[in-house]
Order: structure tokens, then sequence, then C-alpha cells
């Protein structure tokens, strides 16, 4: 089993930056991509941005210029910095993982439990 942990949401705003982080834990034996998701009251989940084992990236229109997605190999953590927030951006940010346990194995897609994101004066 692997499990995700976020940090780093909160209040802020409009205008300010946060930071959230991801660890990943249990077992692993390679993770390939991490990503971000974000969801809305009312809204269906839809992703912010994610990240290869290699550091491709990819970013949702609405954040580009705005945030950035990085990761730690070696600590199995995502990070996403969000700049220049704007009230749109509140939602519960979740993060997500494809996991391989073991050599060989198959990959299996892991989601962590979210962290509230608030933008607002």
């Amino acid at each position: 089993q692997v499990q995700l942990v976020e940090s780093g949401g909160g209040l802020v705003q409009p205008g300010g930056s946060l930071r959230l982080s991801c660890a990943a834990s249990g077992s692993i034996f390679s993770i390939r991509v991490m990503g971000w998701y974000r969801q809305a009251p009312g809204n269906e989940r839809e992703l912010v941005a994610r990240i290869t084992s290699t550091g491709s990236t990819n970013y949702a229109d609405s954040v580009k210029g705005r945030f950035t997605i990085s990761r730690d190999n070696a600590k199995n953590t995502v990070y996403l910095e969000m700049t220049s927030l704007k009230p749109e951006d509140t939602a519960v940010y979740y993060c997500n993982a494809y996991v391989q346990e073991r050599l060989s194995g198959p990959t299996y897609r892991y989601w962590g439990q979210g962290t509230q994101v608030t933008v607002s004066s």
C-alpha cells in the first residue's frame, strides 16, 4: 500500500502565493507520474499539473505561467508552487501518483486526502 500526504493549503489573499507538498510513502519501487488535481464545489475534479519521473510537465491552461510543479524523486515528493492566486483557484487540491510497487509489477493510481486552498480577501 502507498500513502500520499499533502500539506501547505490555507487561506490567502488574491495575488498571494502558496506552496503545496505531497509526500508518498509505503511500498514504492518507482513513481512514474505525480500530479495535482483540484475540485471546487459543484465542479468536477480537474487536472492542475503533472510531472513525470524525468521532469516533463503539463499544466492546465488556467494556471500556466502562475503555477510550477516540481518533484524530488529521492524523497518521493511533489510540490506545487502557486503564485498570483485568484479567487477562482479556490478548491480542494488533491495529490495523485502512479506507483509501481515492485519491478515489473503493475502500476496503481493513488490519491491523497486533499488540502483546502481558499483565495479570498
